[in-house]
């Protein structure tokens, strides 16, 4: 029988139906009241005088802007820059690459598919070669990670492109380790964090890694559209955007190249970009301890959400506590069917939306001969959620899949 959500208290902050429980944050994230209503401000200011806005004023703003989400991220707002998305990151980063035939990139079969595609799409027409690294879903540990991916390195190797988070599995890798590593070999390490921001701390500058992009709609909860690109020193005159506009050669007095280019590339919608410090401080004020205590609240929600789900299923956590977020993912019993196209559910989550009410995410990944669920954990989300999807999966689950029939001895 349907029962009504139970979100936590700070639910009132977003405008997620009430009718829902909402547990798949990872996919798209969700914009507070608070940040929407400063993006439509923005948006009636730019309407008043487009010209004043976009021509005079916006280079300042977007200066503003980058050097709150620079101190976020302890990052050089010398090398950051604002692109629409993660993918958008990393596809920039990949046509800037002067890659030879028979040069390598080397990545792993958790990478998110968009970026795999991206990946594939600039090795053919450049002749390069795309390795592998297979990473053991369950029965993952950050060791076996790092030492899979050092050892898939080879003399031709040129780019390592790794999650900081895996999208479909929500392990944490660990790119921190690898940097110095590659760096030796004479390799760069592109990461993409898009679900990084927010969920992980962060020190970009610390790094070190030649290049990383990351959300801001995600777990910053800044509206969509809005993301970053930061490129280490020695790298930031090797990357241009992929819309080559005025910047190129009609640069604005007392700013950077990377900054004029990358900053207007035509006429757009800048005011993902320019909420983003409104997104930092109004999530900072929801909770005693700001950045800190929401990473260790969705964190310690994530971990019970997954011993809850697995115990109720009864499935063995995949991998340690330590390369969880705020994401974590469990492999359902039964067949994975194929991986879902964009825009369309497996079975089992349409059925689990239709007759419950709860928006999940389960996935088939044939590679692996799995069929995964993922969860997020979010401010407004509470246990009592999670309790509804296990009740839920372990009624659908069964229904599904008949248990054989028992013969007497």
């Amino acid at each position: 029988m349907y029962s009504p959500p139970v979100p936590s208290d700070l639910a009132r902050h977003w405008t997620l139906d009430p009718g829902i429980d909402f547990l798949n944050h990872g996919a798209f994230g969700a914009c507070p009241r608070a940040v929407l209503a400063e993006q439509q401000r923005l948006r009636e200011e730019l309407e008043r005088n487009p010209v004043e806005f976009l021509a005079r004023q916006l280079p300042a703003r977007l200066d503003a802007a980058r050097q709150r989400l620079a101190d976020f991220l302890g990052a050089d707002p010398a090398g950051l820059v604002f692109v629409a998305n993660a993918t958008t990151g990393v596809n920039t980063v990949l046509a800037g690459l002067e890659l030879a035939p028979g040069d390598e990139v080397v990545t792993s079969d958790h990478l998110y598919n968009a970026c795999r595609n991206a990946i594939d799409v600039v090795a053919r027409r450049r002749g390069a070669v795309v390795r592998t690294v297979p990473i053991p879903f369950p029965g993952v540990t950050r060791e076996l990670v790092r030492d899979s991916v050092l050892a898939a390195v080879g003399a031709r190797t040129r780019l390592v492109v790794l999650d900081h988070v895996t999208s479909p599995t929500g392990l944490v890798l660990p790119v921190e380790e690898l940097v110095a590593p590659l760096d030796r070999l004479g390799v760069d390490l592109l990461v993409d964090g898009a679900h990084a921001p927010g969920m992980l701390p962060l020190a970009l500058d610390a790094l070190g890694c030649a290049y990383y992009t990351g959300n801001c709609h995600k777990w910053i909860c800044a509206p969509k559209g809005a993301a970053f690109l930061w490129l280490r020193a020695d790298r930031r005159e090797r990357i241009r955007p992929l819309v080559v506009s005025h910047g190129a050669n009609t640069p604005r007095p007392g700013r950077s190249l990377l900054h004029d280019e990358f900053d207007w590339v035509g006429t757009d919608d800048p005011t993902p970009y320019l909420c983003v410090p409104t997104a930092l401080d109004t999530l900072e004020a929801m909770v005693p301890g700001g950045w800190p205590e929401i990473r260790r609240r969705n964190r310690e929600l994530a971990l019970a959400a997954r011993r809850l789900v697995g115990a109720e299923l009864d499935i063995a956590e995949p991998c340690g506590d330590e390369m969880i977020g705020s994401l974590a993912a469990l492999p359902l019993p039964g067949s994975p069917g194929p991986a879902s196209p964009v825009g369309e559910s497996d079975p089992l989550q349409a059925e689990i939306y239709r007759e419950h009410r709860i928006e999940t995410l389960v996935y088939g990944w044939p590679a692996l001969g799995l069929r995964l669920l993922r969860i997020s954990a979010q401010l407004y989300n509470s246990l009592d959620q999670y309790r509804r999807l296990a009740t839920a999966l372990a009624r659908e689950l069964a229904n599904r899949d008949p248990q054989p029939e028992r013969r007497g001895p």
